[in-house]
């Protein structure tokens, strides 16, 4: 079964190449030519209709698919967010400055419906449950239509086998198309990003280390960070888990030595803080990216599958030629 979300009615997905990548603008609202029609989605196993007359209240939660709405030019359409990971690029902080926060976690049903959206636009399915946001099946009974980012589906059949950027790409045409505008700006801008990354061909292997001390929860094989480590040319010490992010063990860091540590900088665990942990513990001290300062880093909000990704990857395969590794 096909890892990209299914489209089991006629709609207006648009077509997009399966190559490039990352954001420098917003694109254009531009209605495509096509006459909007009614659109049924399968998403992460969730029959979702999509009527013809696109959202025009939309709650969005975590940083992935406000940041999503961002790059399209569908800020004006956003009346709430949640859960957003960290500040956005500085070419949409004007638009997000103006946008209300409804929780800095997931927001309560009565939050969300206070808002009285048409459509909930979520970066995690768990962002859905009876202690969350509602449940997907009782937001639709009220009339409310919800969309999760398909790279995010943890669903057999649905979950990315291995992600890639066509996984990321498809997102945009799709997000696109229920709004009934062009993907065109925004997928030429992620092209022309992509293909200007510069892969390291040094055989360099890396740790992605997110969070956690007595366990650390690092990047594995099939997510975001082995796409971006795989663009960057970095070999990833945890491709053999077939997850997208996973509990590891230290005994497997200090065995594989990594020779480089990318480090994801988060409010709430920051980089410097991984450093301070890593260097002041005489069993981490001892690996050679800790011990040579080999460090990248990637904000939190970069680090997740979407509209940033390839940006993400630019930034780090920049940062990866810098490091002196003699």
């Amino acid at each position: 079964m096909s890892s990209l979300p299914r489209i089991l009615a006629v709609g207006v997905i648009v077509a997009i190449g399966l190559s490039g990548c990352a954001t420098t603008s917003a694109t254009s609202t531009t209605p495509s030519s096509a006459t909007p029609t009614s659109t049924t989605l399968d998403n992460c196993g969730t029959t979702v209709r999509v009527p013809a007359v696109a959202p025009k209240r939309v709650i969005t939660i975590k940083s992935t698919s406000t940041e999503m709405l961002l790059a399209l030019g569908l800020g004006d359409r956003i009346v709430g967010t949640a859960f957003q990971d960290g500040p956005v690029p500085a070419q949409w902080k004007a638009a997000a400055a103006k946008l209300p926060t409804l929780s800095p976690q997931v927001p309560s049903q009565e939050v969300v419906l206070a808002s009285e959206p048409d459509l909930i636009y979520a970066g995690w399915e768990s962002n859905f449950s009876a202690d969350g946001a509602g449940t997907r099946s009782d937001l639709a009974a009220l009339g409310i239509t919800t969309y999760v980012s398909p790279a995010a589906c943890k669903e057999v059949g649905y979950q990315p086998t291995r992600l890639s950027f066509a996984n990321i790409f498809q997102e945009i045409g799709e997000v696109a198309s229920i709004f009934h505008v062009s993907d065109t700006t925004l997928l030429t801008a992620q092209r022309k990003q992509l293909a200007g990354i510069q892969k390291d061909k040094r055989g360099l292997t890396a740790l992605w280390y997110s969070s956690g001390s007595s366990t650390p929860y690092v990047g594995a094989g099939i997510g975001a960070p082995q796409l971006v480590m795989d663009t960057i040319g970095l070999k990833n010490i945890a491709a053999s888990v077939k997850d997208t992010w996973a509990s590891f063990n230290w005994e497997s860091i200090i065995n594989a030595n990594p020779d480089v540590i990318v480090l994801v900088d988060a409010s709430w665990n920051t980089a410097a803080t991984k450093i301070g942990m890593l260097e002041g513990n005489p069993a981490t001290a001892n690996l050679d990216a800790v011990k040579n300062h080999r460090y990248i880093t990637v904000p939190f909000a970069a680090s997740e599958a979407g509209v940033r990704t390839v940006s993400a990857a630019a930034d780090l395969a920049t940062q990866l030629a810098a490091l002196n590794l003699t």
